[in-house]
């Protein structure tokens, strides 16, 4: 961490809860669709149900969706700003919904898919380190790593862009590439840059 970063206030470092409650405060979300994404709705039409974990939930539109459609779904953010607008989405359902921080969720067993959005590149880029390995930690052996990756060289953020190769080098210890599709309905602030990925636990 730089000393320039540790004199900054907490809302506007990113790694801290209170950057991501001052813009769900003011409504400046830009990374949320309020919508299901395409790629996401077909890919599990083909899946039978399991467990499934959220993280960076946000909003939780995909939480609601996977619910509906059956899955035991775990959605996690670390920001109460972010938990309370899920909450108001979420309203009666059967999944659990949790303020907690990625790197430290321990569940009583892995899952069969984590669903991967806006999220990598919601964190800074001195956390990445530890992405690759969490992951592998919290998916099934078989299981799948499934979701939207927002590949570029843009040295500020977020959205924080991922080159190839960087992401490569992060997942192919524990997980192998199952598919790589360009995305038609990306927002603007992912627009051009964003690859629906699933990453098959080794």
């Amino acid at each position: 961490m730089t000393a320039d970063s540790r004199d900054k206030p907490d809302h506007q470092r990113p790694e801290h809860p209170a950057f991501w409650d001052k813009r769900f405060s003011e409504g400046t979300t830009p990374w949320d669709a309020g919508t299901v994404p395409a790629a996401l709705a077909a890919h599990m039409a083909a899946q039978a149900p399991a467990s499934v974990l959220i993280p960076g939930c946000g909003s939780a539109h995909e939480a609601a969706f996977l619910d509906r459609l059956g899955w035991a779904v775990t959605a996690l953010d670390f920001s109460p700003a972010a938990i309370e607008a899920a909450r108001r989405n979420l309203g009666d359902w059967r999944g659990c919904l949790l303020q907690e921080d990625f790197f430290a969720h321990r569940p009583v067993a892995p899952y069969a898919l984590v669903y991967e959005r806006a999220f990598l590149c919601a964190l800074p880029r001195k956390l990445w380190g530890g992405y690759g390995g969490t992951m592998a930690r919290l998916v099934a052996p078989g299981g799948c790593l499934a979701g939207f990756f927002f590949l570029g060289e843009e040295p500020k953020g977020p959205p924080f862009g991922i080159g190839r190769e960087a992401l490569l080098g992060m997942l192919v210890p524990h997980f192998e590439l199952a598919a790589d599709e360009p995305v038609a309905d990306s927002l603007p602030a992912f627009a051009d840059g964003e690859r629906w990925m699933v990453w098959r636990r080794r």
